[in-house]
């Protein structure tokens, strides 16, 4: 049958217009004193998503994903606050809560509604960064790097400019005593890792039109990697807008010097006309 017909009868869980773009039907209810999850707390879920023709194109056993970060989608975010621990539930979500009119590369087609079977399997606070072992900020920092270039992507630059910066607060070996706690190899590559997220910061800032937001994340990346090419161009063409030519000059022939590319040059050599 069609995808409506299994979820009929169900709760609409947002109705803007009236029309029911998120339908949700409990499977097999938790006891009345269940607790549902608040916002900002950390979820587990046992997902399943399949297309209209069954196609499965979503699958975990364990997801794990802080409600209103942006890690999952809007449908998924609004149906898990209304669960109770233990609930099974189908949820059939129209495609502006999900994917929307670019679904996604290669297996949801645009303005694609999905039906997902959604068992919440627990929930708790969301964990302090700094009270988690260094491999662990890593791992999370990099999962929300990464849905960061996901959003950036699909021109939704403020939600991956959003998703970088809670990358960066996972991103740092700091204690809450301020003991040391990460080896060298960890500082070394928790630092790549915010170099990184920063100069994609900085490229939604710049889309955003946050001009001087960009340029000091920017600042933020040379100081942990003063010859980083991407944030010396950057600063440098960012610093001739604003009319700062000579320190603008410094940063883009550094760069230059670094990686002589005719983009780099480009920009150099209209400078030296001014």
């Amino acid at each position: 049958g069609h995808l409506c017909s299994r979820a009929c009868d169900a709760d609409v869980l947002m109705s803007p217009k009236n029309e029911h773009l998120i339908r949700k039907k409990v499977l097999q209810a938790s006891p009345e004193n269940a607790l549902t999850p608040a916002w900002g707390q950390e979820v587990t879920l046992k997902m399943q998503g399949v297309l209209e023709d069954r196609t499965v194109v979503e699958k975990d056993c364990k997801l794990v994903f802080v409600i209103g970060e942006g890690d999952v989608n809007q449908a998924l975010e609004e149906c898990t606050i209304s669960m109770k621990q233990g609930e099974i539930a189908l949820l059939l979500a129209d495609s502006q809560y999900t994917y929307g009119h670019l679904g996604r590369e290669p297996d949801i087609p645009a303005w694609a509604p999905l039906l997902y079977q959604l068992q919440l399997l627990d929930f708790r606070e969301k964990p302090d960064p700094l009270s988690l072992p260094i491999p662990d900020r890593i791992r999370i920092g990099n999962q929300k790097r990464e849905r960061g270039n996901f959003y950036f992507q699909r021109e939704e630059y403020s939600m991956a400019a959003q998703a970088y910066c809670m990358a960066l607060d996972m991103l740092t070996t700091h204690t809450t005593d301020s003991q040391r706690c990460a080896s060298d190899e960890e500082d070394e590559e928790v630092n790549d890792y915010r170099v990184k997220c920063l100069n994609n910061l900085a490229a939604a800032q710049l889309k955003l039109g946050q001009f001087d937001e960009a340029l000091h994340t920017s600042r933020d990346v040379l100081f942990l990697d003063p010859q980083n090419v991407k944030a010396l161009f950057r600063k440098g063409k960012l610093l001739s807008d604003k009319g700062e030519y000579e320190e603008a000059m410094e940063n883009l022939k550094k760069a230059l010097k670094l990686e002589p590319s005719t983009k780099v040059r480009g920009v150099t050599v209209s400078l030296e006309h001014i």
